[in-house]
């Protein structure tokens, strides 16, 4: 495919194709010494004359750790690990078409972008959602405050924050307090460690406009894009596939996005899942950058816009518990459930992982990239069966029964592997599914 000058290295990294021994190729030169460089890398003159002058085991020292980088870097980016038989890094740093060929580096574009993003969140959340949480009723106060009592926050704080009833009734004997005065106090102090609904409300109102918002947008850019309507075109000509200036910023704003959350993490009120949380969304951005320097992007953009369609739909519900509209609620959820069922179970098995196991086996053929783009590919399938089992039940539920809380013995056992292949490119869900407060915990 590169031809003589796109031969694999072997562990290649960054190298440039044709670098042999020679002196093309960078190998010995007979001759004087060289001179200072050019006048461009003038900067590099001085560190090279102090490291002459450096004692002899210091240079050791530093060039053997270059070398140990340098094979890290080497092993990091391998050719015969990211890319098809024949192919090389060289071959992919021509221009192309439109924004060029994905690159490593137009990553670092992300960060920038992702703290305007966070910015924008700020000032969305102060001039938009919290008016609209205050015209449906939900009131700008905290929850009430527990009296004072040093015995009773020693417990709270060192022991335990639900005490029997052996240790209310000594309490209940040391503090000369009615039993059910001491319950009382305990759950407005419990109460008081969990964020305001306005807070929740104003989170769930940004992540639903930003979901509604790029979905929209990702429907407009698939729709005209060629491999929306014929997906074996995610591997005509791959790798060498140019990026659109679209398809760039599809992948840069979600990216951003991700990294957002990352930052907003430590601003906001603290909650049960912080940890899971962290590593939920470092694990996504992992993995979108992954498949983004892969240049597996056309595929990617399929999967990102697939699991946006039923991410919106879920902060919606939630907006509307918090705004205690029950009934938009429940239905709400119904709606999210089947959306969730179709797109993971339907979709995304027999449109998705058809063309990335058989087509692209058929038309690139396999290499150790692509074993592992597929096989996170198909562990998020078996998460997506198990988490329409438990949506699927948890809706048939709430429309006989009522109120039914997501099954808490499970999800311990899956929120570890779920936070780090949730949706190979964007988020599976992944909170405490609760049809009455539908609220991540």
């Amino acid at each position: 495919m590169g031809g003589e000058e796109a031969r694999p290295h072997g562990g290649g990294g960054l190298r440039p194709a044709g670098d042999g021994k020679g002196p093309e190729g960078g190998g010995r030169r007979s001759g004087p010494a060289p001179g200072p460089p050019p006048r461009g890398f003038r900067w590099l003159w001085r560190p090279l004359k102090l490291w002459r002058r450096w004692p002899r085991g210091g240079r050791k020292m530093a060039t053997a750790a270059a070398g140990a980088l340098g094979l890290l870097w080497g092993w990091l980016w391998s050719e015969r690990f990211w890319l098809p038989q024949n192919v090389s890094w060289a071959d992919l740093e021509g221009p192309g078409d439109g924004y060029g060929y994905p690159r490593a580096r137009h990553i670092l574009s992300v960060f920038p972008v992702a703290a305007g993003i966070f910015s924008v969140r700020l000032l969305f959340e102060r001039f938009i959602a919290k008016p609209c949480a205050l015209h449906v009723g939900i009131q700008d106060s905290g929850p009430y405050q527990a009296q004072p009592n040093a015995i009773l926050e020693k417990v709270f704080v060192s022991i335990t924050k639900y005490p029997d009833e052996k240790r209310l009734e000594g309490l209940s004997k040391q503090l000369d307090w009615d039993v059910r005065k001491i319950q009382c106090w305990f759950r407005h102090r419990r109460n008081q460690d969990k964020p305001p609904t306005l807070t929740k409300f104003c989170e769930s109102m940004w992540r639903f406009t930003f979901y509604l918002c790029i979905f929209c947008y990702g429907i407009k850019f698939l729709w005209s894009s060629p491999w929306f309507w014929d997906i074996r075109q995610c591997w005509h000509s791959y790798p060498y596939q140019p990026l659109t200036s679209g398809l760039y910023y599809y992948y840069i704003m979600e990216l951003a996005f991700y990294w957002s959350l990352m930052f907003s993490q430590f601003t906001d009120i603290k909650r049960k899942d912080f940890l899971i949380m962290f590593v939920h969304h470092l694990a996504t951005i992992g993995l979108i950058t992954f498949s983004y320097i892969n240049n597996m992007v056309r595929v990617g953009t399929l999967v990102m816009c697939l699991h946006d369609a039923s991410d919106f739909l879920l902060e919606a519900a939630k907006l509307a518990n918090y705004a205690k509209y029950q009934r938009l609620c429940d239905t709400l959820f119904v709606i999210f459930s089947a959306v969730f069922v179709v797109t993971r179970l339907g979709i995304y098995p027999f449109w998705i992982l058809n063309t990335t196991f058989f087509e692209s086996w058929e038309m690139i053929g396999p290499y150790p990239s692509w074993w592992l783009f597929n096989g996170l590919l198909l562990i998020l399938q078996v998460l997506h069966v198990i988490w329409s089992y438990l949506i699927v039940r948890i809706a048939f539920k709430a429309l006989i029964r009522g109120k039914v809380t997501y099954p808490g013995r499970i999800r311990p056992r899956l929120c570890t592997l779920h936070s780090f292949l949730t949706s190979f490119l964007f988020s599976v869900p992944g909170g405490s599914w609760t049809v009455s407060s539908l609220a991540c915990v």
